[in-house]
Formats: C-alpha cells, structure tokens, sequence
C-alpha cells in the first residue's frame, strides 16, 4: 500500500524508527474489533504494551477503559496533562479483503479507532523513553465512544479526574477528505450535541375500509414530520445551527387496519445547550398538541446523548501552536468549520480545559485498490481504512504537545 504523506517532515525519528511496530499494532486490532464496553482483548493488549515500558497501568474505568501513568525523570510536579484515545469498534460488515480485514462479523474498526489507540500508544512508547520533565502524564483509553454509549462518562463516573487530575486533556480524530497529515483545531463549538427522541402518536384503529370511525395515527405522524421542520426553520435563529432529522416512522401491521398507534424516531443536533432546550420544549409542545386536533393524544421522549463539544480557547490555541512548529503552517488550520457529528469527549471538556482536532486521513489513496471495498474511505462505510501514514505523525504530535506543555510556564 502506498503510505507516503506529501511531507512528514517533522517526524521524530526514533518513533519514524518504529514504523513497522506500530503499524502492525494497528492492524492487529483492526482485524480484532470489540463493540462497546466489550473491548476486553483491546484494553489487555495495550495494557500488556504500556506495563512492558514501565507505565503504570490502572484498569477498570469505565469497565474495559484504563489509564497508563507516566511520570517524569524530574518527579510527578505539580503539573498533569491527559492523553485520549478510544478504542471500541462499530456494529457494522467490511467489504475490504486485505490481510487485516475484520475477523469479527458484524463488527468493523470503521471510524479509526485502531488508529487513534495505535497512536497514542506509539507516543507512550517514546516518552517512556525519554522522560526528560517535571509532571505526569495520564495516557486515557476509552471505550464505548460509539452509539450514545459515553464510555468517556462512564469512565469519569468511576473517578476518573478525581483519581488522575489533569490540568488539562486532549483529543484526535482522523477526518478522511482532508489532506493526509494535516490538523484542523477550532475554538468554541467543534462537534454538535447528539440527541435522539421518539414520538408515540395514540389514535383509534380500526378497519382501514372505514376511516371514518377511526382516528388514524398514521395521517397524524405525516403532518408531523413536516410540521417538526418548522422548528428549525422558524422557531430558532437562523445565526444558530442546528439539524433535526426523522429517521424512522413505525405503524401498523396489515393492509387493511388502521394502526392505534404510529412511532416517529429521529436525531437532533445543536452547537448549543440553549438551543437544545428551544427545539426540545418547541418538540414537545407540536407533539403534544398536534394528535390533539385530530383526537389523539402524543408524547415526546427526548434522550440527550453527548453534550457539544466545546474547546477551550487557549489550549487550542496552544496545540495549534505545536502542530505548527512541528509540521509547518501549511499544515495546520486553525479555524476550521464545526462538524455535525457528535463525540463524547465533550464530557471531558466540560469538565477540563483542552481542545478536540481533527488530523487528515486523506482521500484514500493509501488503499490498495485490488484489496479494498467499493465504497469510498469515509467514517463508518465498510470499505474505509486508517491511514497508516498518520501513526508516525499523529505520535509525533502527541511527544510534542507534551514536551510543550511541561516546557512552558506554569
């Protein structure tokens, strides 16, 4: 496979040394995934890598989440900093038949998390080595990203910050379509909030011959796909970006019964928590009131999954900064657009201060065209793969950040 980035200048050369490692590391757990709160055979193997470099390894945050605790030659100080990396897999087939394809039916490392843990691992390897500084570092491997399942909350549940402070954190996710190797960091809103919700509409039923003696859920649930529109349209600002999506609509059984009861399920993203609470008391109300009118009745149940993820000023500020003198201003984009996606690294970071960015997986050309799928190399299609080409750079980033921060003043 081709892995050349267009340049890696930059790369420190002891972890350039270790390519080859690391990116069997990689594959191995790509052809290994574990679904959520299930990665038993991950956490043992990074659990194994980090003890056999002398990094302290504390399990069970979050059940398969840990954290490796390295202390520098100069004492722990007084100074922490956070290191993440998540490391569950999707529920989902792949259509790739390279050498590392998934083992595991049903389940594929299709948004890059075997890259992320490969990564940070690959740091933690180095600055075992070269602990020159005062402080300590908290190398976090979450699970449970995927899905609404907060593995990062879970992991704070059981202590979490309380029992490996950090004064500040931080994050990385690869972002296929940008230029492999280059960084994109945003202060404020990075990511949107992720919620879901399902509304139950109660009618009448009957036989769909008479109508009539019916209160059919059905027409009911269709006027209110379009008439949610309207909260984002004319209930909310324009200025403040949001989406709000139905995904399912769920009724009847048979061609000739007119159903009791029609189900709408869908998703809704703001950048904001004040724009949430619009859309979601506006929600309510339309579900509510609208069956109302008809005769029947409805309700609304709201789930809120991952807060936005907001970063902090300064410290993106501050790891835009080492991109930078690391690999150049060419390749780092300090303003870049907010995603609609949604990551539960949030809950760290409206805890802790620190920032979230993106670094370049590329448009896929990395990939063997006779061994990869049909679909294109974007998150969560079944022909994607992690950019190998990223290991050295994303590790190099990491060793840089943290020399950076125990370098500057307190």
């Amino acid at each position: 496979m081709t892995e050349t980035v267009q340049a890696d200048t930059g790369v420190i050369d002891a972890i350039r040394e270790e390519v080859p490692a690391i990116r069997a590391l990689r594959r191995d757990i790509h052809a290994h995934p574990e679904l959520a709160f299930q990665e038993t055979r991950t956490s043992n193997l990074v659990a194994e890598k980090l003890a056999a470099w002398g990094i302290t390894v504390h399990r069970g945050l979050g059940q398969t989440g840990l954290v490796g605790v390295l202390h520098g030659s100069r004492g722990p100080g007084q100074r922490a900093i956070g290191l993440r990396a998540d490391m569950d897999a999707l529920p989902m087939p792949e259509y790739n038949r390279f050498a590392h394809v998934s083992l595991n039916p049903g389940r594929m490392h299709g948004c890059g998390h075997d890259g992320h843990t490969a990564m940070l691992l690959a740091a933690a390897q180095y600055l075992a080595a070269h602990r020159d500084f005062e402080g300590t570092v908290n190398f976090i491997f979450q699970p449970a990203e995927e899905g609404g399942n907060a593995g990062a909350r879970a992991m704070m549940a059981d202590g979490l910050f309380e029992r490996f402070p950090c004064d500040e954190v931080y994050g990385v996710h690869n972002m296929p379509g940008a230029p492999a190797g280059s960084f994109s960091f945003r202060k404020g809103p990075m990511m949107a909030s992720s919620n879901r919700f399902d509304i139950v509409i109660r009618g009448t039923g009957g036989h769909a011959a008479m109508p009539q003696k019916c209160v059919d859920p059905i027409v009911i649930a269709a006027e209110m796909v379009g008439m949610l529109q309207t909260v984002i349209s004319r209930t909310k600002s324009p200025i403040d970006t949001a989406v709000l999506t139905v995904t399912q609509m769920h009724a009847g059984d048979a061609y000739n019964v007119i159903p009791d009861e029609a189900v709408l399920k869908g998703t809704v993203r703001t950048f904001s928590i004040e724009v949430l609470d619009l859309i979601e008391d506006q929600m309510r109300r339309i579900a509510e009131t609208l069956p109302q009118a008809y005769g029947a009745s409805g309700e609304l149940k709201f789930v809120r999954a991952y807060p936005p993820l907001v970063n902090w000023p300064a410290p993106t500020d501050f790891a835009a900064e080492v991109a930078t003198q690391a690999f150049g201003a060419d390749k780092v984009l300090r303003e870049a657009p907010p995603v609609a996606g949604a990551e539960d690294f949030s809950f760290f970071l409206e805890k802790i201060p620190g920032t979230y960015c993106f670094i370049g997986n590329g448009d896929g050309e990395h990939r063997e065209a006779t061994y990869h799928g049909m679909g294109p190399c974007e998150l969560h299609n079944p022909s994607y793969d992690f950019n190998d080409a990223l290991l050295p750079i994303g590790a190099t980033y990491w060793v840089k950040l943290v020399q950076a921060f125990f370098g500057r003043a307190a």
